[in-house]
């Protein structure tokens, strides 16, 4: 039967998209995107001056870089916005594959920065895994719990298996001591499991589950027990444990309302760590003030809007938990980014989407983007016709069924069965050249006439 229904949709979706011209998705939300990563080049290029000159004796070092990837991730956006994410059911598979061993063999021979393995370097290219890891996760997630359908709901063949799944995909994160990632990937995981229509009692467990996953993870690293209580009180410590947020604060509080101007930065040279990173938005801060912080944050909510948007008029279910799943990932990261350097959560190590630099970061961001923007438009698609999901199937016509008349009650509606010895051509009111049928006066109750 599933079959059947799946035949059925493919070809009520190949007939429809024949006879309808393309939209080209959600101009907002591709408008949004640009102005993030527009803003990203911008102040990537004002904070990593500094630090660029002093490891590489060039001052364009990180921004030709991001520059690049920028462009890279531009033209995966360009083409994916134009594939049918339905086409990537057969990747998903080989995709997620490829990630797992990836993110498995990156701590023993990934390159150590920080004290942490996150990273291969193939010569001038660098990739991070886990950041392959939330798009190839999506995706893969997204499918299954779709493909599982009714059976999720069920505690043995749908949630089990479920937490099964992304147990394993946050145990690999963990191997590389990368908590902040794997709070965004389990959010990604988790929207997709609400949007496919998990149980609500299944849910308030894998909260609770995932929140005691969490505390344990960071009462058993001295580490991240020493970012906690340096969250509690970042001027405690101001010259160790504390330096990186009390430097943001600084950062902020010295932009004001105004900012103290694109390029002016103090806390650029040297005094803030991973200015061009994770701590972009204090530079964003300071340079731009009160004005662009909020305008930042504004864009990301409007990129929030849009994509829940696109999930909410997607044309199928895999549409919805997929743009779902996505719009999650972006929104939510840059949430808990924006709240780390404002000192509203303990240091987490996530960059800014779009906006700090990274090259597998801002690449696979855009990508994803792509694939949202496909969804959008397909669902787009659906809206600007004027048809609602319940009237947008297949059409019926010759079966007998009668048209809705627009001002008309359910009762007036129905073929009257008067004169059923008149034949249908004389029955029903004529639409030759006009495509609909002659609305029926309001208040005057009587048929137009047949011509």
């Amino acid at each position: 039967m599933a079959v059947v229904e799946e035949i059925r949709e493919r070809a009520w979706r190949r007939e429809r998209s024949e006879r309808v011209p393309r939209v080209e998705g959600d101009r907002w939300l591709l408008l949004v995107t640009v102005l993030l990563v527009g803003t990203g080049l911008v102040f990537v290029l004002s904070a990593s001056q500094a630090l660029a000159y002093v490891q590489h004796l060039t001052a364009l070092y990180y921004f030709e870089r991001q520059l690049v990837s920028a462009g890279l991730g531009g033209g995966a956006l360009l083409v994916l916005m134009r594939v049918d994410y339905h086409r990537l059911k057969p990747l998903i598979m080989p995709g997620t594959v490829l990630v797992t061993v990836l993110l498995v063999l990156v701590p023993l021979l990934g390159v150590q920065v920080n004290g942490a393995r996150r990273w291969f370097a193939i010569g001038p290219l660098v990739i991070q895994p886990t950041e392959l890891a939330k798009l190839a996760f999506a995706l893969f997630m997204s499918a299954w719990l779709v493909k599982r359908g009714d059976r999720l709901r069920d505690l043995k063949e749908g949630f089990a298996p479920y937490l099964l799944l992304l147990g394993g995909a946050l145990a690999l994160v963990l191997l590389e001591r990368d908590l902040g990632t794997a709070l965004v990937i389990a959010s990604i995981l988790v929207a997709a499991f609400i949007a496919a229509g998990g149980r609500k009692r299944h849910l308030a467990l894998l909260l609770l589950g995932l929140g005691l996953c969490g505390w344990l993870a960071v009462v058993l690293e001295p580490y991240r027990a020493a970012r906690l209580a340096v969250f509690v009180n970042p001027f405690g410590d101001q010259l160790n444990a504390g330096f990186q947020s009390t430097q943001a604060l600084y950062a902020l509080g010295s932009g004001g309302i105004w900012g103290v101007g694109i390029g002016h930065s103090v806390q650029k040279f040297l005094w803030l760590p991973e200015a061009h990173t994770d701590f972009i938005f204090a530079i964003v801060g300071e340079e731009t003030g009160l004005l662009g912080t909020t305008l930042v944050l504004l864009g990301f909510t409007l990129f929030a809007i849009r994509g829940y948007r696109a999930a909410l008029r997607a044309p199928d279910r895999l549409g919805t938990t997929l743009a779902t799943a996505l719009t999650t990932w972006i929104s939510f990261q840059a949430l808990v980014n924006m709240a780390t350097v404002t000192d509203t959560l303990p240091i987490t190590g996530v960059p800014l989407p779009l906006i700090s630099y990274g090259g597998s970061s801002v690449a696979m961001t855009l990508a994803a983007i792509g694939v949202l923007l496909n969804i959008s438009s397909q669902g787009t698609r659906r809206r600007s016709r004027g048809v609602g999901r319940a009237q947008a199937e297949p059409s019926t016509a010759g079966r007998g069924d009668v048209p809705p008349i627009r001002g008309v009650g359910r009762a007036q509606a129905e073929p009257s069965t008067a004169g059923r010895g008149v034949g249908r051509a004389q029955a029903e009111p004529s639409t030759a050249g006009r495509g609909d049928i002659p609305p029926i006066t309001a208040g005057r109750g009587e048929v137009p006439p047949a011509r």
